[in-house]
C-alpha cells in the first residue's frame, strides 16, 4: 500500500490518529515534525525562536522533500501545505487525508500557541491560522474526514473506509 498523509491543523490530532492508524493497517508511523526536531538538534518551538518562521517553513520543506518512504502513515506538521513543494511531495507520497475540526474546538485543544512549535508570524492567532490554512487543506486533500466530536477509533474507522472507496 502507498503511504497515507494526514493533514491539518495543528491539535486536529494527526499524530495521534496517525499512530493508531499505522497499528490498524500495518504500517509505520512518521512524524516530520519529530524528523526535523532531530535533524536540527533542537526542538521546534527553538527553531521557530532562533531562525524565525521563514526559515522553519525552508527546513521543514527540505525534510518533507527529502522524505521518501512506502507503507507508511505520514504525520506532518500543520504548517506543510504552506509551502507548494511540500505539500506536492506529500500528494505524490499517496493519499492525503484532511482531519478537519472546527476552531472553536481547536481553541479548546491549544493553549499554548507561543510556546508549541506552531509555525506563525508575530501576532499571528489561532484564528488567522485556521483561516489561512484551511483553504490549502482543502485544496491537497484527497479525502476529508470531520473529526468534530469523534473519537480516535471513529476517525480511524472512518479513514479506512473512506480509503477503501474508489
Amino acid at each position: 500500500m502507498d503511504n497515507i498523509t494526514l493533514i491539518g491543523m495543528p491539535g486536529s490530532g494527526k499524530s495521534t490518529v496517525g499512530v493508531v492508524l499505522a497499528k490498524t493497517l500495518g504500517m509505520d508511523f512518521v512524524d516530520t515534525d519529530l524528523m526535523i526536531q532531530k535533524r536540527e538538534g533542537k526542538l521546534l518551538q527553538r527553531i521557530l525562536d532562533e531562525q524565525g518562521i521563514k526559515r522553519f517553513l525552508e527546513i521543514e520543506e527540505e525534510v518533507i522533500r527529502n522524505l521518501s518512504c512506502r507503507g507508511c502513515i505520514v504525520a506532518p506538521g500543520g504548517s506543510a501545505v504552506c509551502r507548494e513543494e511540500a505539500a506536492r511531495h506529500l500528494k505524490r507520497l499517496g493519499r492525503v487525508v484532511y482531519i478537519r475540526l472546527p476552531l472553536p474546538d481547536l481553541a479548546l485543544r491549544i493553549h499554548n500557541i507561543k510556546t508549541r512549535g506552531i509555525a506563525a508570524e508575530p501576532g499571528q492567532t489561532l484564528e488567522s491560522i485556521y483561516e489561512l490554512r484551511c483553504p490549502l487543506y482543502e485544496k491537497y486533500a484527497d479525502i476529508t474526514v470531520d473529526a468534530e466530536g469523534k473519537t480516535v477509533e471513529q476517525l480511524v474507522t472512518e479513514i479506512v473506509s473512506k480509503l477503501k472507496t474508489p
